[in-house]
């Protein structure tokens, strides 16, 4: 007979004996499928593709870096002659060209139809000197923009200074041609938040290179202003596509802006496959036109006739006229032969560098430098510190240095696992040195051009004013 405490007892424990030990094997496979479900990584091929696209953009991908930075930046409000005004009468923006195709969608230019098959509404035909337009743009709809100039950390000043001295060129009234860049100076002043700091904490964007913005009474005249060296705007910082590498020290080089132009990072993923994917069956290439009555000239013709001897090389030799005649003119040529070559030729040309570098890098194509100033001098936010990581130099500045050197002979010396590391390198460079679309959602997975100078401006006021400025 059971006692009382007994018959209190459940009645699978007291009938079997057995259904203890089934009880615990119940509690252990439950704990191992927590274990399993929880512990181990999925491996379902979703989380495969994934996992693949996002190292696409390898470290570049930010997962809204720049929106925790804190930092903002309030735009000034200038009055339109300094920049929307000009735009206006643009077809006298440019001595050389009718700047109003190029002025149009913000500077991006006219769309390119032809090149729409892959990421589509992405291509314009951008002008290499309108920079200054499509940095505006883009920080017009940027988060990190404030409308309170009492809560900013940067001030950003959008004066259209390069599309001023293009339209200005051949003014022989020197006082005349510096009439605007004067008078932008003296609105600086008569700001009361450029009295904060005296203008450290305030920036520029200037479409074209230093050299047009640096005229001195002993140099030559070829048409510049003197914009960059009134006083008050050398406290300023100044981001232009090519800085002056000896008294450039408030210049920042920014990439000169391509073609492309994504409004998401799925675009940018699927421009970055294909050209991982690109066959090149050429080992390298040249595209340009040949220099007459300056230094570089020797380099570019040596490069076209060592080109042009090479069955390894493809060469397009481009003219110095504009029209439908002239290849370079065209995106799809020039993105069509870069893409096919696993190194691209990048000689200094009336300038020491050339839009033809951030070509090269949308196209997966190895640049090679024959002047320090081409790129390592210039571009140290956009860069890696180590060139030897996505480019190759051979040394051109000093007498006929590269005229000894078979180029041809040099790339082949590199081993095909070395090329392979340069590729993947440069074409994760991409993003950061694409300007996206002004309209662009910010979804904050990469970095573009004007995210990185943004932040590189925003550590630069730290340093030279102390954390205590940042809001």
């Amino acid at each position: 007979m059971l006692s009382k405490k007994q018959s209190q007892l459940p009645i699978f424990v007291i009938n079997n004996s057995s259904f203890k030990s089934s009880f615990f094997f119940i509690i252990f496979l439950t704990a191992w499928f927590f274990f399993l479900f929880y512990w181990l990584p999925p491996t379902n091929p979703k989380h495969i593709s994934h996992h693949r696209t996002h190292h696409l953009i390898s470290n570049h991908v930010i997962n809204n870096h720049v929106r925790r930075q804190p930092f903002s930046v309030y735009i000034y409000d200038l009055p339109p002659e300094f920049n929307l005004g000009l735009v206006k009468n643009c077809h006298h923006l440019n001595v050389y060209t009718d700047m109003c195709p190029h002025v149009a969608n913000h500077g991006l230019g006219q769309p390119l139809e032809h090149i729409n098959a892959v990421s589509p509404g992405c291509w314009f035909a951008t002008h290499q000197f309108i920079a200054e337009m499509i940095f505006h743009a883009r920080l017009e709809n940027h988060p990190l923009r404030t409308w309170d100039p009492s809560r900013a950390t940067l001030f950003y000043v959008p004066f259209y200074g390069g599309l001023y001295a293009s339209s200005n060129f051949r003014e022989t009234n020197l006082t005349a041609r510096d009439d605007l860049a004067v008078r932008f100076s003296e609105f600086l002043k008569s700001q009361p938040w450029w009295q904060r700091a005296n203008g450290k904490d305030h920036f520029v964007v200037l479409g074209r290179t230093a050299w047009d913005f640096m005229r001195t009474a002993s140099g030559p005249d070829f048409g510049a202003n003197t914009l960059l060296n009134l006083p008050r705007v050398q406290n300023v910082s100044v981001l232009t596509v090519e800085r002056n590498p000896w008294r450039g020290s408030n210049q920042h080089g920014i990439p000169y802006p391509s073609y492309f132009h994504p409004s998401t990072s799925s675009q940018m993923l699927t421009w970055q496959q294909k050209m991982r994917l690109s066959k090149r069956p050429n080992l390298f290439t040249f595209i340009g036109a040949p220099r007459k009555g300056l230094e570089k000239a020797a380099i570019r013709d040596e490069l076209i006739k060592q080109c042009g001897q090479s069955t390894r090389c493809k060469l397009l030799t481009c003219s110095n006229r504009s029209g439908a005649s002239n290849k370079c003119y065209s995106p799809s040529e020039i993105l069509g032969v870069m893409s096919k070559s696993q190194f691209c030729l990048q000689a200094p040309g009336d300038s020491f560098t050339r839009r033809s570098t951030f070509d090269s890098v949308l196209a997966g194509c190895i640049p090679v430098f024959f002047s320090q100033h081409t790129a390592y001098t210039q571009y140290a936010w956009y860069l890696p510190q180590d060139a030897e990581e996505y480019s190759v130099y051979i040394n051109g500045e000093e007498g006929n240095n590269a005229r000894r050197k078979r180029i041809e002979d040099e790339l082949m010396k590199i081993p095909t696992k070395r090329v392979e590391k340069m590729r993947n390198k440069v074409i994760d460079l991409i993003p950061r040195v694409t300007y996206k679309h002004p309209n662009a959602s910010d979804d904050g997975e990469f970095e573009d051009a004007v995210d990185v100078a943004l932040a590189a401006i925003a550590n630069h006021v730290r340093s030279i004013l102390g954390r205590g400025l940042v809001l």
